[in-house]
C-alpha cells in the first residue's frame, strides 16, 4: 500500500510540473493532474490533494542527490557541491513548472514557511548523500540550517540562470558553501572553547 501511494504521488508530481509549465500552478486542477498522470481522480482520494503534491516536490527532487556515487577522496565541501548540483540538474529539467510553483508559493507566507521546513530536510539529505551525517563538532540541526541557507541562495541564482553550463548557479553555490564552512568552523571553535572552560572550572 505504501509503495502504491508513493507511485501515485510521484506520478502526480511529475504531471503537475508538466501542467504548471503550460499554465499557472494555481489554475491547474487535481483532475487535470490525474488525467496527465494517466490515473483516475479517485486514485488521489485520501492520498494527496494539490497542496500535498506541492509539498511533495521537494523530497521528489531530493532523491536526485543520491543518484550517483560520491568520491570520498574529495573534500566535504566538494562532495556537497557535487550532490547539490545533481539536484539543480534535475530542477533544470522542470524549470518552467518549478518557477510557476515558486510564484504560487511566494504569494502566501504559510506556503513559504512550509518550504523553509522542507529545505531543512533537503539539507539533511544533502549532508547524508555527501557522507557527512556522521559525528561532527556541530549538531546536525545547526549544520542543516546553514546548508539550507546556502542552498536557498544558490536557488535564487538558478532562477536567474541564463547559461547552459550553470555558471551563475555554480558560482553562487560555491561561494555560499565556502561561507557556510567558515561559519561552521567559527561556531565549532566557540563550542570547543566553551567546553574547555567548563572542564577547567571543574
Amino acid at each position: 500500500m505504501a509503495k502504491a501511494k508513493q507511485t501515485i504521488i510521484r506520478k502526480g508530481v511529475e504531471a503537475a510540473l508538466e501542467l504548471a509549465a503550460e499554465n499557472p500552478w494555481d489554475e491547474i486542477t487535481l483532475a487535470e493532474i490525474a488525467a496527465r498522470a494517466d490515473l483516475d481522480l479517485s486514485d488521489f482520494h485520501m492520498v494527496a490533494d494539490k497542496s500535498d503534491l506541492a509539498l511533495a516536490v521537494e523530497p521528489w527532487l531530493d532523491k536526485s542527490m543520491s543518484a550517483e556515487t560520491i568520491d570520498m577522496d574529495e573534500t566535504p565541501r566538494e562532495r556537497l557541491f557535487d550532490v547539490i548540483m545533481l539536484r539543480f540538474e534535475e530542477m533544470e529539467k522542470h524549470r518552467a513548472g518549478l518557477l510557476s510553483l515558486q510564484h504560487w508559493r511566494e504569494r502566501n507566507p504559510a506556503r513559504l514557511a512550509k518550504l523553509a521546513k522542507a529545505r531543512g530536510k533537503t539539507a539533511r539529505w544533502a549532508l547524508t548523500c555527501a557522507g557527512l551525517d556522521g559525528h561532527s563538532d556541530l549538531p546536525m540541526g545547526l549544520r542543516a540550517a546553514g546548508l539550507a541557507w546556502a542552498m536557498a541562495r544558490a536557488e535564487r541564482a538558478w532562477r536567474r540562470e541564463e547559461s547552459e553550463d550553470f555558471s551563475r548557479t555554480m558560482a553562487e553555490l560555491g561561494k555560499q558553501l565556502r561561507s557556510a564552512e567558515e561559519r561552521a568552523g567559527w561556531v565549532s571553535g566557540l563550542m570547543r572553547r566553551g567546553r574547555s572552560r567548563e572542564t577547567a572550572s571543574d
